[in-house]
């Protein structure tokens, strides 16, 4: 075989490669589970890398988070949680985020009113979205998590999410990760948000340019009982000011002849 030919079969082995590289990481709108995807290994591990320019660095400016996360679970026990992705492109298009999860132990499905935007797939530890639910406009997806039995150990979550600008092309789009494991033991009821990413979360903007008392914590009523609370106070401080001035000084007009004469005879017994 000459050199050229050998070279040529090379080059064509490279498009071929290349090419199959390209086909297997195109974005699924209808969500991606289990070895679907990056080679055999589970997308929710190794992340979106089919939305980044950048295919093997998550990016921070997308934040990923899980929120109402418990600190312990109890055997058995289904817990309600939100995945939210927040940042990247702005929303457009025919999609704007996805998200591909795995747990290690125990059983995830939609959560209520979810059932048309999330689904397990072929495996109930994982869990994506479907194609419906490849829009949402809060970039948001409600799951339910179901505990398994007692014994089972620590339980590891991993959860890759992306958010894309919509016009079906990998340039643009941007994807982060994240992973935490979760104890069994007494559970509180108390939650908590964990997530990867800057941590720079915008809040929403103030209507008509100011801000309601009910979105600071303070109801109305509260607000008004707490300043007159404060008024009373200064009040008291101001009547006690005035009895102490007028009430016990020796130099005050009114004060009786019995309390005259008593300090009369008190200043004469100090001058003995």
């Amino acid at each position: 075989m000459s050199v050229s030919t050998s070279r040529t079969k090379h080059v064509l082995i490279g498009l071929l490669v290349v090419l199959l590289i390209a086909g297997s990481t195109q974005a699924r709108p209808s969500g991606i589970t289990g070895n679907e995807a990056e080679g055999g290994t589970d997308v929710a591990k190794t992340g979106c890398t089919c939305h980044s320019g950048n295919a093997i660095t998550p990016d921070d400016s997308v934040t990923v988070m899980i929120v109402d996360v418990p600190f312990h679970f109890t055997a058995g026990q289904a817990y309600t949680m939100k995945i939210e992705i927040i940042g990247g492109p702005e929303i457009g298009g025919t999609a704007s985020a996805g998200f591909s999860m795995l747990v290690s132990d125990g059983a995830l499905s939609a959560g209520a009113g979810y059932e048309d935007m999330v689904q397990n797939g072929d495996d109930e530890n994982s869990l994506t979205h479907t194609e419906a639910g490849s829009n949402p406009t809060d970039r948001a997806w409600d799951f339910v998590w179901t505990a398994p039995a007692s014994g089972a150990g620590d339980v590891t979550f991993w959860l890759s999410g992306n958010s894309v600008n919509g016009d079906g092309a990998p340039t643009g789009d941007a994807w982060n990760r994240l992973s935490f494991s979760l104890g069994e033991g007494e559970d509180s009821g108390s939650t908590r948000t964990i997530f990867a990413g800057n941590g720079d979360v915008a809040p929403p903007a103030d209507d008509h340019g100011h801000v309601d008392l009910h979105h600071m914590g303070a109801p109305f009523r509260a607000h008004w009982l707490g300043l007159l609370g404060f008024g009373a106070v200064v009040a008291v401080i101001v009547f006690c000011g005035f009895f102490l001035r007028y009430g016990f000084s020796r130099h005050y007009e009114g004060r009786s002849n019995l309390v005259r004469l008593r300090m009369k005879h008190l200043r004469r017994g100090d001058q003995l």
